[in-house]
């Protein structure tokens, strides 16, 4: 007989709700003003808690923001796996994965080009950074799926070669801080950049 699952504490309750809050405020702030004119006193006063309670939860601006745009950037994962397994190109496929990836990187550019930095060289320790690697592993592992449709490429290959499209990705998309790039435009470069990792008949055109 299956055990009911028990009831979440009211101590358990509050703290998610205050970091529901924080969470929100940081995106909020974030999304207007970009990561590095927001202060952390400004986002805990959104979120109406102390700055003693904000570090409990993250303990710089940095933190915060890989708590606010790991669901984003999971989010988007999740749109382009779905994307992917309705296209059977797996070019096509692959960029299908990559696009909504780009396009959360560029809603804003500065606080992208920071998620970005945080996640190489945040605090290997540090439960938000974690999950950001988790998130360019589960995209490594998308890519993979992908690549080794058909025989395309033997399980060994489809995961190195994945390993390099998603360092293809972050890069270019590291590389692009003038606003002015469009998504489309990164996209792009990063389809070219792919196609020639393929097999030659697999390549569209």
């Amino acid at each position: 007989m299956p055990v009911a699952p028990q009831p979440v504490g009211r101590r358990e309750r509050n703290k998610q709700q205050k970091l529901d809050r924080i969470t929100a405020a940081a995106s909020e702030l974030f999304a207007e003003h970009g990561v590095e004119d927001v202060t952390t006193q400004q986002i805990a006063d959104k979120a109406d808690v102390g700055t003693g309670t904000l570090f409990l939860y993250a303990r710089t601006k940095g933190e915060l923001l890989l708590l606010v745009q790991n669901a984003h950037y999971a989010e988007a994962l999740a749109r382009g796996r779905a994307a992917a397994e309705t296209v059977p190109d797996v070019l096509e496929a692959v960029t299908s994965i990559v696009q909504p990836i780009v396009e959360c990187n560029r809603t804003q550019v500065d606080n992208g080009r920071t998620y970005l930095r945080e996640m190489v060289f945040g605090d290997p320790t540090e439960p938000h950074h974690n999950e950001a690697l988790s998130i360019v592993a589960r995209t490594e592992e998308a890519i993979a799926a992908v690549l080794g449709r058909n025989g395309l490429f033997n399980a060994g290959d489809a995961t190195t070669t994945a390993r390099i499209v998603s360092a293809i990705m972050f890069l270019s998309m590291a590389a692009s801080a003038d606003p002015a790039f469009r998504v489309e435009d990164i996209v792009q470069d990063i389809r070219a950049q792919i196609r020639l990792l393929l097999p030659a008949d697999a390549r569209t055109s």
